[in-house]
């Protein structure tokens, strides 16, 4: 039987959770697995980490501690976008380079006792598929990928949905923001917002989702009113 609901979780402080019989699997986002484990939620069948966790900024680092001793199914490695990796970057910059990699990603989340059953690493360009299979009938969704890529949260919903073959995904967790349910995302004191740079892109995208699929929802009013996901029925 092919899978059916599935829950996305953010990093969001407080998520409004569903009910545990609305959804049949858990999926997490960077280090929303310890939401996750502090809610009592199942172990996710997968999550989807960016390499800002080993990148060397405060906000990934404060992350790489949150997740430290917890457990996932498949793990999928979001890369950076390749106009972010010029030539002239890699060789000024090696060890900044090399932490954005896989294999450090891998390397550091051993050396914290993260665990996990299998490591997926796609390139940029198929994730970039994933969300143009998804939105490819709204050229100006694909000129704002140009120009900020979804966030890891938007990317765990498109894998759901396309990779992993959920008939129907729950949001929760996610509020546009950089707040985070593990402390306070340094990031905010660095940009002097708590607005996230994704926002646009994420809400372009979610909205697209919505109108063409119909099989998206969520448990959180404010991705309701941005995006225009309605509520979980029932909730």
């Amino acid at each position: 039987m092919s899978p059916t609901t599935l829950l996305v979780l953010g990093s969001k402080p407080e998520p409004v959770l569903p009910p545990r019989h609305a959804y049949d699997a858990l999926a997490c986002a960077n280090a929303s697995g310890f939401s996750a484990a502090r809610h009592g939620l199942p172990t996710p069948v997968f999550t989807a980490m960016s390499a800002v966790l080993t990148s060397g900024i405060a906000s990934g680092r404060h992350s790489l501690q949150a997740v430290s001793g917890l457990s996932t199914g498949r793990l999928y490695f979001v890369p950076r976008p390749p106009h972010k990796l010029t030539l002239a970057r890699r060789l000024l910059h090696p060890v900044n380079t090399y932490r954005i990699t896989a294999r450090c990603l891998r390397g550091t989340l051993r050396s914290v006792g993260y665990r996990y059953d299998e490591f997926v690493e796609l390139r940029w360009h198929e994730y970039y598929s994933i969300i143009e299979e998804l939105c490819r009938d709204k050229p100006e969704i694909l000129d704002l990928l140009g120009q900020k890529h979804p966030s890891t949260g938007v990317a765990a919903v498109a894998l759901g949905l396309v990779r992993e073959n959920y008939q129907r995904v729950i949001i929760s967790g996610f509020s546009f923001e950089l707040t985070h349910a593990h402390g306070h995302n340094p990031d905010i004191d660095e940009r002097l917002t708590v607005a996230s740079k994704h926002a646009a892109t994420d809400i372009a995208v979610l909205q697209h989702l919505h109108e063409t699929r119909g099989n998206v929802y969520t448990t959180e009013p404010a991705v309701t009113e941005r995006a225009g996901i309605p509520p979980l029925p029932g909730t």
